[in-house]
C-alpha cells in the first residue's frame, strides 16, 4: 500500500486578501496560540501580501505558509534591503510532507528572481530547522536575570545630568522611534522601523502581556532636553517571583543608559529582573558584582545570502582582503561555485572567479558569518570551513568580524518589530 504521505504535492501561490484569516488562523493554530479579530487586524496591517506565500491542499484549503516584510537592515558599515521572513508554519495534519521545503524553495526563488533583497533573514522557532535551506545562526541573545534587590551600580558610575520620564504611549512614540532610528544605523542587525512596525512594536493588547501590566514608556532626555534613551517595560506582581520585565532599552549615550537602569534597578517592590540584551551588553559592567546576574546565550535572527555576490559586495570590512571563496549551495545552487572577494575601506567586489579558492565553505557559514558576529575561525573548529591557502582563514574572519557583537532588539518575530 502507498503512503500518501510520500507524494502529497501542495500548491504554492500568492496569498489572496480574502484569504488571509483562514491562512493565519492556520498558522497561530501551529504554535499553539489563539487571536481574536482585533489581533488578526494588526497583523493584517503589516503583513504584505505580495510577499505572502500559501500552500494549499487538494480542497483549496490552506496547511502552511511563509510570508516576507521588506526592512532596511543595518549590517557592517552599511544598511541594506532584507527579506524578514515571518509567517512560517505548516498545520500539523501536514507535516514532514514536503511543504516546508516546498515554501522555502519558492520564497527563495522569488527573491532571487527580484533581485533586489541580496539576504534573507528570520528568528527561528526551531533551531534546527533553517540550516538545510542554507541559513545561519548570525546573531544570539543574551538572557539576564537577577534578583534586583542585590543589584548595585558601580560607585562613580557616570548617570549625567538628564531626566527618566514615564511618559503614557503617545507622547513616548515619537521620541522613542527618534532614539531608535539614531542608535540603529550604528548597530549591525538593526532593522529600520516605519509606522506599521512601530504599531506593532507598541501594540498593547491584554493578550500579549503575559500576565504582566500594560507597557510601561521610560524616556532619557539630556540635560539640554535631547531624547537620548528609553526602556519599555511590563511589570508582573507574583510574590517572590515578582519581577520588572524590560522588553527594549536603547540608549544613544553612555549616561542615558545607566540613568534608565538606575531606574530599573530602582523600581520597589518587584523583585526580580529580566532581559535579553546584546551578547556584549555593557550593564554587566555597570554592576559591582557581576555574578549577580545570571547570563545565558541563545540564537536568534539567522541569516541567509540569497546572492552571494551582491550580498559580500554590500557590507564592509575590518580589514583589508582578497580572498577567493569556494562557496557550495545545495539550496540556492546560482551561488554555487568560486566567488573573489576585494575589500579596501569602503571599496568592496565580490564576483565569480576561476582562480584557485582559498577558503571552502557552504552558504550557511556565511550567513552566519554575515553580519560579524560568529566568527569563520570558530566555525573552522568546528570542521564547517577548510582553509586551502595558509593564512587565508585568519585574515579573513578577521575581516567580517564586527567591532561589537551584532544584535536583532526585536520580540518574538524580528520582521513584525
Amino acid at each position: 500500500m502507498s503512503d500518501a504521505r510520500t507524494i502529497f504535492r501542495p500548491i504554492i501561490r500568492p496569498l489572496e486578501a480574502h484569504e488571509f484569516d483562514s491562512w493565519a488562523r492556520v498558522l497561530t493554530n501551529t504554535y499553539g496560540e489563539d487571536t481574536d479579530e482585533a489581533e488578526l487586524a494588526a497583523e493584517r496591517a503589516v503583513l504584505d501580501l505580495g510577499r505572502s506565500l500559501a500552500a494549499f491542499d487538494g480542497d483549496g484549503e490552506p496547511v502552511g505558509g511563509a510570508a516576507a516584510h521588506i526592512r532596511r537592515l543595518t549590517v557592517p558599515g552599511a544598511e541594506l534591503p532584507v527579506a524578514g521572513v515571518t509567517w512560517v508554519g505548516v498545520s500539523p495534519t501536514h507535516r514532514r510532507r514536503g511543504v516546508l521545503t516546498a515554501l522555502m524553495r519558492r520564497q527563495l526563488d522569488d527573491l532571487h528572481a527580484r533581485g533586489t533583497e541580496p539576504i534573507a533573514a528570520l528568528r527561528a522557532s526551531e533551531a534546527g530547522i533553517y540550516g538545510r535551506f542554507g541559513y545561519g545562526p548570525a546573531t544570539r541573545g543574551a538572557l539576564f536575570h537577577a534578583d534586583k534587590r542585590l543589584l548595585r551600580l558601580r560607585p562613580g558610575t557616570d548617570l549625567g545630568t538628564g531626566t527618566v520620564r514615564l511618559l503614557d504611549a503617545g507622547r513616548a512614540r515619537p521620541l522613542v522611534a527618534a532614539v531608535y532610528d539614531r542608535v540603529r544605523r550604528e548597530r549591525a542587525g538593526w532593522p529600520d522601523r516605519a509606522e506599521l512596525f512601530w504599531d506593532a512594536r507598541l501594540r498593547d493588547a491584554p493578550g500579549s502581556r503575559g500576565g504582566a501590566t500594560a507597557l510601561r514608556h521610560a524616556v532619557h532626555r539630556s540635560a539640554d532636553g535631547t531624547p537620548d534613551g528609553y526602556a519599555l517595560y511590563r511589570l508582573k506582581d507574583d510574590g517572590e517571583n515578582s519581577a520588572v520585565r524590560v522588553v527594549e532599552l536603547t540608549a544613544a549615550t553612555v549616561p542615558a543608559y545607566a540613568a534608565l537602569w538606575d531606574h530599573l534597578i530602582g523600581i520597589d517592590l518587584f523583585f526580580r529582573l529580566e532581559y535579553e540584551g546584546a551578547p556584549d551588553e555593557p550593564l554587566v559592567h555597570l554592576l559591582t558584582d557581576p555574578r549577580v546576574a545570571r547570563v545565558s546565550t541563545v540564537d536568534r535572527l539567522w541569516v541567509r545570502l540569497v546572492d552571494v555576490g551582491r550580498a559580500l559586495a554590500a557590507r564592509r570590512y575590518g580589514a583589508p582582503l582578497d580572498v577567493v571563496l569556494d562557496v557550495r549551495d545545495d539550496f540556492c545552487p546560482w551561488n554555487t561555485g568560486h566567488h573573489r572577494l576585494v575589500a579596501d575601506g569602503d571599496t568592496v567586489s565580490c564576483e565569480p572567479t576561476t582562480a584557485p579558492a582559498d577558503l571552502r565553505l557552504s552558504a550557511a557559514e556565511l550567513g552566519a558569518a554575515y553580519l560579524g558576529g560568529t566568527t569563520l575561525v570558530s566555525l573552522a573548529a568546528a570542521g564547517l570551513v577548510t582553509e586551502l591557502r595558509p593564512g587565508a582563514l585568519d585574515a579573513c574572519s578577521t575581516a567580517f568580524r564586527g567591532a561589537r557583537e551584532p544584535f536583532c532588539p526585536a520580540g518574538k518575530a524580528f520582521p513584525a518589530y
